[in-house]
């Protein structure tokens, strides 16, 4: 009879660890999801990966950089990022096609808003989780190099220009999510496993 007791206690001490993880695994789940859900990310490809286009993808970044202030704005959430970045779309274009004939390149550049999956990615102290992200996509020419990309919102774009101030993540994020984008590799499996188990329900 004892030692039915202590399997009892045991399968019940197992049983309340396995809930307790459960319910700790859902809740740093759906911060992930809420993580994504208020990021609006700058993508930016180039033309192809030669020197010369790369070096352009980067003047076209320093251009809209220097005034992303003044297109974007000060947005309060996600929504409100999105609403000016569709309105900014045709300035986008300009000051990018601008800058590349400026530069003696005459690529056509398109500017538009999507749904992007994203691998994970390193920017300056933060890393943004993979997953699928609101993203502002510029194209120049054929778009076929390699891409740079930032947090657009909230403004956390790390100017080349001295001109515009950077933003700190900690104004922006609660301190679950400054975990998450601080210490990936804690969450890495996780947040993978996370995806899967989404995917059965989908």
């Amino acid at each position: 009879m004892k030692k039915f007791h202590t399997l009892i206690l045991t399968a019940g001490f197992i049983l309340t660890i396995i809930i307790s993880n459960s319910v700790g695994f859902i809740k740093d789940g759906r911060k992930l999801d809420q993580l994504r859900e208020s990021v609006l990310r700058l993508h930016i490809l180039a033309d192809s990966d030669s020197e010369e286009d790369q070096r352009l993808k980067l003047c076209v970044r320093d251009a809209l950089l220097e005034r992303s202030g003044e297109l974007f704005g000060e947005a309060d959430d996600l929504e409100s990022a999105e609403e000016a970045a569709l309105e900014a779309l045709p300035e986008i274009v300009d000051i990018a096609e601008n800058t590349l004939r400026a530069q003696g390149c005459d690529s056509p550049v398109r500017a538009y808003l999507a749904d992007m999956e994203f691998d994970e990615r390193v920017y300056g102290n933060i890393t943004m989780p993979a997953g699928k992200y609101r993203a502002l996509r510029i194209e120049i020419g054929e778009a076929k190099g390699h891409n740079w990309w930032c947090v657009m919102y909230p403004p956390l774009c790390i100017p080349a220009a001295e001109k515009v101030e950077s933003r700190n993540e900690k104004e922006y994020y609660d301190e679950k999510e400054l975990d998450i984008v601080y210490r990936p590799k804690k969450y890495r499996i996780k947040f993978a496993i996370w995806d899967k188990f989404k995917k059965l329900f989908d």
